[in-house]
């Protein structure tokens, strides 16, 4: 473990990190790229030290929380067998079938817009959106998107203010949710509704079936991941598009090209500020000596910009090679919901574009920045017409 006297490299949670994390983390990739702080560990900036991290899963274990994380917080072989078991969840066909309701969200969340001089995109927009989506997909009520919201935002607080206590009973809260709606799906028996929360209490791994613990694991590391995420990238997305109106009227009219922007826009502003690995072994990275047991942070805003690897980083370049892309990850822990996160961002944004003439900042009202753990924009005001 780090010496208690470890010499801190910089102060991730500091005022000038927060007011502009993008340029935080591009000043550390180039002065200090393997940098210490008492809050994240060890943090990475370059994208060949993620990436090696990334590929090498023994050396570098996710089996970093104290919680049970499934299957997120897993190593193989036990990762392995419970990514076999959700990977289904996230075919085309199943993804495709899903279009069609998450089109009728954005839809009708961008008709409650229309007619309004002025609004906050991310409440208004972005976050409904992505808590209607996540909970249609999962077969969750319509009543619960409200305290889900309201949880996404306490889990945000509590994380960057280490309050181990808060993130507790935050826990605790979402176990309640999750543990009710498998009692309900118990009691119908065989009148249960027929969505993925029902589906995962039929499912079994490694020869038995999933415990109740498991699943609400499975069900928080889908919800955290996809309303948070979902949220900021709509939010990122938008906010690149009300600064270049002649992007905006391209896409508009070739909406085929939505796909390759809306990956570079996101290389370029992350959703993402970073995850979390322990080493194994000692190691050495970027001059650095590391003991076995140690903190290791992926700064995933950092590796997306390094110009080491992308030519001219801050430049929106759409048809650029995306192949080096960490939006999603890399190696056995990529993100398996890509699929579905891709159609929801690429519906949203169609809808957007498809019954707005012009969507523009708020000039006299600029966008608030989101802090650690969030990434993109806590206040988007905007006009539309």
């Amino acid at each position: 473990m780090v010496n208690a006297m470890q010499q801190q490299d910089w102060d991730p949670r500091s005022e000038a990190v927060q007011r502009d994390q993008r340029a935080a983390y591009d000043e550390m990739r180039e002065r200090c790229p393997v940098a210490y702080s008492n809050f994240l560990g060890w943090s990475l900036f370059r994208h060949e030290d993620i990436l090696r991290v990334l590929n090498d899963p023994a050396t570098f274990s996710n089996a970093v929380s104290r919680h049970l994380s499934v299957p997120d917080g897993m190593d193989p072989p036990e990762h392995t067998a419970f990514r076999r078991m959700i990977m289904p969840y996230f075919r085309p066909e199943r993804v495709a079938a899903f279009e069609p309701p998450c089109r009728e969200i954005a839809a009708t969340l961008v008709q409650a817009l229309l007619g309004r001089d002025e609004l906050e995109f991310i409440g208004d927009f972005a976050n409904e959106f992505a808590v209607r989506s996540q909970s249609a997909s999962l077969g969750w009520p319509p009543d619960l998107c409200t305290p889900l919201r309201l949880w996404t935002e306490k889990n945000r607080r509590a994380t960057f203010a280490e309050d181990r206590a808060a993130m507790a009973e935050i826990a605790r809260e979402f176990e309640g949710y999750a543990h009710e709606l498998l009692q309900i799906r118990r009691t119908a028996a065989d009148q249960a509704s027929d969505d993925i929360t029902s589906s995962l209490l039929r499912q079994q791994v490694q020869g038995r079936p999933l415990r109740d613990e498991e699943i609400v694991s499975v069900l928080r590391n889908w919800t955290v991941g996809e309303i948070g995420t979902i949220s900021a990238s709509l939010g990122i997305l938008v906010h690149h598009l009300s600064e270049h109106p002649d992007l905006q009227e391209q896409l508009r009219t070739q909406p085929s090209l939505l796909p390759a922007a809306i990956e570079e826009i996101l290389r370029i502003h992350g959703p993402l500020v970073a995850n979390r690995r322990i080493t194994t072994r000692a190691v050495e990275i970027g001059g650095r000596k590391i003991a076995a047991g140690e903190r290791i942070s992926l700064i995933w805003i950092s590796a997306n910009r390094d110009g080491r690897v992308f030519e001219d980083p801050e430049t929106y370049r759409p048809d650029r090679d995306q192949s080096a892309n960490l939006l999603y990850g890399a190696g056995i822990h990529v993100c398996p919901g890509a699929p579905l996160a891709r159609m929801e961002m690429r519906v949203a944004v169609e809808e957007l574009l498809a019954h707005t003439a012009c969507m523009e900042p708020v000039p006299e009202r600029p966008p608030t920045t989101a802090v650690y753990p969030g990434s993109g924009f806590a206040a988007l005001p905007l006009r539309i017409r």
